[in-house]
């Protein structure tokens, strides 16, 4: 199992918003703004990043729960960076608090929930159950 991860462990990662992060990317009809699954993601990468230090030898952190709330539109070339700090922890699950921003305002917030897994037993799992990774 990971190391103990301390409550207010951080996180952070940037995006530059390319044509291929824009509601555009997947419907020409729509504008030419940061799509909310690519904010959903770079938020998700953040919170990899806030716990992936604590992990141990195969570990590695999954997505178990999103809660987030897109609240401002940023179009093409701005610079978006995502904060997570871990809140909790339930003896399972981490509680990671998650945040996005342009170089103007909050763009989205949120919760994300993570949890630990080893690769070697996630995959031998897959492999039982008769999935194709």
């Amino acid at each position: 199992m990971a190391k103990s991860v301390p409550v207010g462990a951080r996180g952070v990662a940037e995006q530059t918003v390319e044509f291929k992060h824009t509601l555009t990317a997947h419907h020409a009809e729509l504008p030419q703004v940061y799509s909310t699954p690519d904010m959903v993601r770079l938020m998700e990468t953040a919170a990899f990043h806030a716990i992936q230090p604590y992990c141990e030898g195969d570990e590695i952190t999954v997505g178990t729960a999103i809660n987030i709330i897109h609240r401002a539109a940023s179009g093409i070339g701005a610079r978006i960076r995502g904060e997570a700090v871990v809140e909790k922890f339930d003896g399972r699950f981490y509680t990671v608090r998650v945040s996005a921003r342009d170089d103007v305002q909050e763009i989205g917030s949120g919760t994300v929930g993570r949890a630990v897994v080893s690769v070697r037993k996630f995959l031998d799992k897959m492999k039982k159950t008769g999935l194709k990774y």
